[in-house]
């Protein structure tokens, strides 16, 4: 019997995928003694479901978010359809070719969500859907076509407390058009999946609302079932233990045979149906389930007419159709040479056409006619774009007292006062924390979304609030819950949306500082997918000085300065704060090149996410200077009380110690020559443009940085203080610029309760401290 196109087309993925793993670890010149590795066994399992989905089910608004290990089979999937040049196959997990796990920015074929740390690329789809469900209710997004966002995940990932976390808020915003696939080869990393696994999973997704569809059975064992004696077959198949279904599997045709007849006995009718069959039939037969079967698959994702959320158990064998299928180590095993030898033979792939797409294909001309209407496909590439929206300038807030948070507020607050482009294309969320995060006006003056409009109850029963909490298609503002994996994975979707359904979306999140290390995993892989979206720790530091060491953050500063695709600031006063915020609205819209400016040593052509760290201290506004003020602010520092030509001490400071630093500065000026004060708004662009200028000097080119421009005044006898209320290491880098020596002050234990007063004494950071190390730390007479 001619096999049919999804056939034909699952046995070039499988083979193509194994083979290039296969050239990686036995055929690819050894250079760092190391196994390369790459999964055969979860891409042999992952293949029926790729082939069903992306060759018969999908559409070109559909996006999908591949499990990590099957990204072998996605690749070879792009190479098939002349998407990937046939050296990034032979390239695999070595520098330039395709990725281990598939990522939307280390790849060049069309990968949609990049996967890796497990769980987050499954929980993104449901965010996706939201924001795609929001885009919808707009006026200017009414014209996208809407999607179905699909995950295909292991049952393991199904551990994974994001997974379940995310679960809730897609309950609460009636999620639809979400399908997650789940792989269910009852194996994982280090063993066998518990027994009873799958009553638990579709417990779990019914009480949120999914269906659950279980794919259990391919064609072929569907057909048994209907013969004399099936049913006691499929009885039996169904009380099988995972572990014994896999070493049964492993051990082929012959020992199926023995052990179903040892335990079903000589039935009659059953036996028939067993004798019928040869070994190889038997172990066909057995190894048919509903996820490894092709047909079925492309059967069951047809049915799904409505738009609910839908969970499939697609029941599979690890490392079907290959000789290590159902062994308990194949998650990192290998096929050996000797068995890839008699698996090619298997698979009929010529000698010497190993990377042939369509090797061994009987039809090539009839198989290249159907990949041509293929509809997923025939869109070509899906990486879409929209117009940029215009900034203005933002005034500061008019204030003579005023904290960073509060700046933020009205800032915000002002900007939605009007039907502005950039206006109409914020969105905003928050875990729970709205109101003491700043949010609070914007949310009164632009609402919050649901699909459904729904009154403010408080409102309607007259009791006063402050708080005007209306829910509409109209909102902008989405309230999730208290996870903050939720709010980063729901950034990295909303950063993501321009290209994903054509609309550019500004995402701010508002999150208490501290609790950005909650949601670090998620963070990281928002930024890995370069994803555009503002994010504010608010409050931070130990100046959250009443609520304890729970609530003060300490190495977020650290965060801010090592984390790539995000410029962090942490601003003292309203009027750089305006300056930032007005700045980063247009940094999350680039979408240049990764060159750096040798002026500055930046790539800020590139754009990226931006980090705000706020206070909600209130800070007195002093003069600031006019001359290169904006650009200082937004290069990382400026010269607040620039220094003498003989300048002995510079204090450096970041953030809400900055009065301490000024009333600091004063007093050690009674005894220390041509004191300066360097006021820092970001470490990260500073520490940023100093390494991009160094690597630009070693490739040969005339670079400067903000940094050394800001330094090079002062004398080599110069000391720098630095302070700010984070971990000192945060600037302790200063010295290393140009050679000075540098005193760094910080907080680097875990705070308490108390006043601001209270604590900053306690670690050294008020202004009698910074005074203190500058006396006893640097020469020059005692100061008191």
């Amino acid at each position: 019997m001619t096999p049919s196109p999804l056939k034909i087309v699952e046995r070039r993925l499988q083979w193509l995928s194994h083979w290039m793993i296969h050239h990686a670890n036995h055929l690819r010149p050894k250079q760092d003694g190391i196994k390369i590795g790459g999964h055969q066994a979860s891409s042999a399992s992952m293949v029926s479901i790729l082939t069903a989905l992306y060759f018969s089910a999908l559409r070109p608004e559909d996006r999908v978010a591949v499990k990590p290990h099957a990204g072998p089979v996605f690749h070879a999937m792009q190479y098939l359809m002349g998407r990937l040049d046939v050296e990034k196959l032979k390239n695999f997990r070595g520098y330039g070719g395709v990725q281990s796990y598939p990522s939307r920015t280390k790849d060049t074929d069309d990968v949609d969500f990049s996967t890796g740390s497990v769980g987050l690329g499954v929980a993104i789809t449901s965010f996706a859907s939201i924001l795609q469900d929001y885009i919808a209710s707009k006026p200017w997004g009414a014209d996208i076509k809407q999607g179905r966002m699909i995950a295909l995940m292991g049952d393991a990932e199904v551990d994974e407390g994001n997974v379940h976390e995310c679960l809730q808020e897609g309950w609460k915003h009636d999620l639809r058009n979400v399908w997650w696939i789940i792989d269910y080869n009852r194996q994982s990393l280090d063993g066998v999946v518990h027994e009873g696994l799958w009553a638990r999973i579709e417990r779990i997704f019914e009480a949120f609302g999914w269906d659950v569809v279980r794919v259990k059975y391919g064609a072929l064992q569907r057909a048994a079932f209907a013969e004399p004696g099936g049913e006691q077959l499929r009885a039996w198949i169904d009380a099988c233990p995972n572990d014994l279904y896999a070493a049964l599997t492993y051990r082929g045709g012959a020992v199926w045979r023995e052990h179903l007849m040892s335990d079903l006995g000589d039935q009659g009718a059953v036996t028939a149906l067993i004798d019928r069959r040869s070994d190889a039939d038997l172990a066909a037969l057995m190894e048919n389930l509903g996820g490894n079967c092709v047909e079925t698959l492309a059967e069951v994702f047809a049915s799904i007419t409505h738009d609910r959320p839908v969970c499939f158990l697609a029941y599979t064998i690890k490392g079907w159709n290959t000789p290590i299928a159902g062994h308990k180590d194949n998650h990192g095993g290998l096929m050996t040479p000797e068995q890839m030898r008699d698996w090619q033979t298997h698979m009929g792939v010529p000698v010497g056409q190993e990377w042939a797409p369509l090797a061994g294909v009987a039809d090539p001309d009839g198989l290249q006619a159907f990949l041509a209407q293929v509809p997923f496909f025939a869109a070509g590439p899906r990486r879409l774009t929209d117009a940029r929206i215009p900034v203005p300038a933002l005034a500061a807030p008019a204030a003579k007292e005023i904290s960073t948070q509060m700046a933020f507020s009205r800032l915000l607050d002002e900007i939605g006062r009007d039907a502005s482009p950039l206006a109409e294309r914020i969105v905003t969320t928050s875990p729970d924390v709205t109101g003491t995060t700043g949010l609070g006006p914007w949310v009164n003056r632009r609402k919050l979304w649901a699909r459904h409009d729904k009154a403010d109850l408080f409102r309607t029963q007259k009791i006063p609030s402050t708080a005007k909490w209306d829910f509409s298609p109209a909102g902008q503002h989405i309230e999730l819950g208290i996870a903050e994996m939720n709010l980063f994975l729901h950034l990295g979707a909303a950063g993501l949306t321009e290209s994903l359904f054509g609309k550019r979306l500004l995402p701010i999140g508002t999150v208490y500082d501290p609790f950005v290390c909650r949601g670090l995993d998620a963070l990281t892989y928002a930024s890995y997918q370069d994803a555009r979206f503002m994010i504010v720790g608010t409050p931070s530091g130990v100046t959250l000085a009443p609520e304890g060491g729970a609530h003060q953050s300490i190495n977020t500063p650290l965060i801010g300065l090592s984390q790539d695709g995000l410029a962090a600031f942490e601003p003292a006063f309203a009027a750089e704060l305006a300056a930032i915020m007005a700045w980063s609205f247009d940094f999350m819209q680039r979408d240049g090149g990764p060159a750096r400016d040798p002026r500055t040593g930046l790539a800020d052509d590139k754009g990226g996410a931006v980090y705000l760290r706020l206070t909600t201290r209130p800070l007195e506004q002093p003069p600031l200077p006019e001359a290169g003020f904006r650009d200082g602010v937004l290069a990382g520092g400026y010269w607040l009380r620039p220094p003498g030509p003989n300048c002995e001490t510079v204090i450096a400071y970041q953030g809400a110690v900055a009065l301490e630093a000024i009333a600091a500065a004063a007093q050690i000026a009674q005894k220390r020559r041509d004191v300066g004060l360097l006021a820092i708004t970001s470490a990260d662009r500073l520490h940023a443009g100093w390494l991009g200028a160094q690597q630009l000097r070693q490739a040969g080119q005339t670079a400067d940085c903000a940094v050394e421009r800001l330094l090079a005044p002062l004398p080599q006898h110069c000391r720098i203080v630095t302070v700010l209320d984070g971990h000192p290491a945060t600037l302790a880098w200063l010295g290393g610029v140009l050679g000075h020596r540098t005193i760094a002050l910080g907080v680097d234990h875990f705070g308490q309760t108390g006043t601001i007063g209270d604590l900053y004494r306690h670690f050294g950071i008020d202004t009698a401290g910074i005074v203190r190390a500058v006396s006893s730390l640097t020469p020059g007479a005692p100061i008191s």
